[in-house]
């Protein structure tokens, strides 16, 4: 059974940095489609990004583009997703999700994903 175990969340100023982790464990890590999402209170799921672990194809959402970076550490079976120039509206519980690498469409809704992690909360001040 695919396991994600997501952390990295905390308060930040607006302007500060976190660096999100996603650990994956029981599945072969190069074959997946590993993707970020988050939920700000009262809203839907948002996809942010994700990475396809097969090519290292990155993809970022255009609220999130030259701010945030997704990464993968092959060796520690880990996902990253390292948050600058963080804004209050980027508050939200993070999630990272998983599907196999060629069983999803676009990678950007939460229903092409089949494993989920718990979510980690990131609170942005002014």
């Amino acid at each position: 059974e695919v396991q994600l175990q997501a952390s990295g969340g905390g308060l930040v100023q607006a302007g500060g940095s976190l660096r999100l982790s996603c650990v994956v464990s029981g599945s072969t890590f190069g074959d997946a489609a590993i993707g970020w999402f988050r939920q700000a209170p009262g809203k839907e799921y948002e996809g942010i990004s994700y990475i396809n672990l097969n090519d290292g194809n990155t993809y970022y959402r255009d609220s999130v583009q030259g701010r945030f970076t997704i990464s993968a550490d092959n060796a520690k079976s880990t996902v990253y997703l390292q948050m600058n120039s963080l804004k209050p509206e980027d508050t939200a519980v993070y999630y990272c999700a998983a599907v196999s690498g060629g069983d999803y469409n676009s990678g950007w809704t939460a229903e092409e994903y089949d494993y989920w992690g718990q979510g980690t909360l990131v609170t942005v001040s002014s």
